[in-house]
């Protein structure tokens, strides 16, 4: 017999709509925590554009996988200007081995709302691609967060 998770809030006033959004992406990301969903990319995009799509500035994330891709950490690791984040390598790779990580998904968000990879998109990716793969971790997608939501997996940029 399955039964429907239901959730009960009571406040005493509205949510605001970034409450609602981050409340949404709290239940996508504890009803996929125990499953492989992560491994679809519809599921990976909706929980990325419920977190990135509320910032007015450029945010750098990454979703931390263990070995069957079940999310271990999501964290926000670079804030930039509205069009730039400076993304190190190194604490990236720091990140991923504090939580013994096995693969990772990346994101980022256009203010924009165009979600075309620019060259430094695609460059910083294959940096990081690069630094992960010294130690064995897998890079799964860098998905990039606007109007809409573009895979670099599905555009063949990895």
């Amino acid at each position: 017999m399955h039964h429907e998770q239901t959730i009960e809030y009571v406040t005493h006033q509205p949510m605001t709509a970034d409450q609602v959004l981050e409340k949404a992406a709290e239940i996508l990301a504890n009803k996929h925590l125990t499953s492989d969903a992560f491994t679809s990319s519809q599921a990976t995009m909706d929980f990325l554009k419920f977190k990135l799509s509320k910032y007015e500035r450029e945010v750098f994330a990454i979703m931390i996988l263990n070995n069957k891709h079940q999310l271990i950490e999501y964290s926000e690791l670079f804030f930039g200007t509205i069009n730039a984040a400076s993304v190190y390598p190194r604490e990236v790779v720091k990140a991923v081995l504090n939580e013994n990580g096995a693969a990772v998904i990346f994101a980022h968000n256009h203010p924009s709302g165009e979600t075309e990879p620019s060259q430094a998109d695609i460059a910083i990716t294959k940096r990081l691609k690069e630094a992960l793969a010294l130690i064995d971790v897998q890079v799964l997608d860098h998905i990039v967060i606007g109007d809409s939501a573009t895979s670099f997996a599905e555009r063949g940029l990895l």
